[in-house]
């Protein structure tokens, strides 16, 4: 455990790590009986009815939400595995790559129950590690600065779409900086194993000056400001939610192949509380808790349901478009170290006119 443990973090560790943003305690209802601690790389305003939904069932529950960014949240979670330390209740992620890695070092508490068993297969790992949504990632589009006919439904509209207007998208395509971002890297790994012209595309994104952000929020909120014109892989989920609250932005699911996500929970071993963290994570998988991510959270469900005002491939999301990223074994191989590094400089040579401003 230990070595396969040791290894991940010295890849990582030559990337600045931002250390945990915010601590946020939502009080008990009712009078306290128990705190929940949930680490977690989710936007709280995003997670946030999930929590206060919960505690209408459980008044007597606090909950402390620590937030980080990605592969800070796996150093974390590395770290009081490796020190047999005592932490969180539940790692909440959509790196789920890093989970699959935790639990295959012997960092995960098993659980087995009606609700985990009735969750997808493609969602659930060795009773360990479990998805609890289904987030596309999607293209992002500022709807003041893009004709109808000019939107890229297609990774080769976007390509063509560089090509022809080079001066006109230069600086103004946003993308994730995978060396910081960890759901970044996971999605640009499995577009170059999906995309035949993945190669192509990132070219062009270099020779746009690809703007590169930690996190889809930033990426979400310049694209509105029309600081940028189209953002490509970005998380479907939070696009919609700012789209909801007036954002002036189009989204669409690509036409051509759709990588989906399902965002990824894990009870650590050495939780202080885990009767409640197994509670929690069944209220995730239960049909209750699944109202509230499709309706209220994170709006797509995991029976792949598109909310009203995203625009879907024709004919939905067929079982030969969608491209799920599974959650198990097939994802160490994305974070063995020197696989890592030579995906990593493979891109930075492509990106060499991309100036990344992104922090992680």
């Amino acid at each position: 455990m230990r070595a396969v443990l040791t290894l991940l973090a010295a890849c990582l560790m030559a990337v600045p790590i931002r250390a945990q943003d915010a601590v946020t305690t939502f009080p008990a209802p009712g009078t306290e009986r128990q705190v929940l601690t949930l680490d977690t790389a989710t936007d709280l305003a995003a997670f946030e009815p999930l929590i206060r939904d919960f505690q209408r069932i459980a008044p007597d529950i606090t909950i402390r939400y620590r937030e980080f960014v990605t592969n800070a949240l796996f150093e974390q979670a590395r770290g009081e595995c490796l020190a047999e330390r005592t932490g969180a209740d539940l790692v909440i992620t959509s790196s789920v790559d890093h989970l699959v890695v935790l639990s295959n070092a012997g960092c995960a508490l098993a659980h087995r129950s009606p609700e985990t068993l009735a969750a997808p297969g493609w969602t659930r790992w060795r009773d360990e590690v479990f998805g609890f949504t289904f987030e596309p990632a999607v293209i992002v589009y500022n709807r003041a600065l893009l004709k109808p006919e000019e939107v890229p439904r297609t990774r080769l509209d976007l390509i063509e779409l560089m090509r022809e207007q080079p001066a006109r998208f230069s600086g103004r395509i946003g993308g994730y900086d995978i060396a910081r971002s960890g759901i970044g890297y996971l999605f640009a790994a499995f577009d170059a194993r999906n995309a035949l012209i993945y190669g192509r595309m990132i070219e062009g994104f270099g020779r746009m000056r690809l703007v590169t952000r930690c996190c889809s929020s930033d990426l979400i909120e310049e694209l509105g400001k029309g600081e940028l014109f189209i953002g490509y892989n970005i998380l479907g989920s939070y696009a919609y939610s700012a789209q909801k609250a007036g954002a002036p932005i189009g989204i669409v699911i690509p036409h051509d192949y759709v990588l989906a996500l399902s965002r990824g929970v894990m009870i650590p071993t050495r939780t202080r509380q885990p009767d409640l963290a197994k509670r929690f994570l069944d209220y995730l998988l239960s049909q209750r808790g699944q109202r509230v991510v499709q309706q209220e959270a994170f709006f797509f469900g995991l029976n792949g349901s598109v909310p009203e005002g995203v625009e879907a491939p024709p004919g939905g999301l067929t079982s030969g478009m969608l491209r799920p990223i599974v959650i198990g074994p097939g994802l160490l191989p994305t974070q063995d170290r020197a696989k890592r590094e030579r995906f990593l400089r493979e891109w930075q040579n492509a990106l060499q006119g991309a100036e990344p401003r992104g922090l992680q």
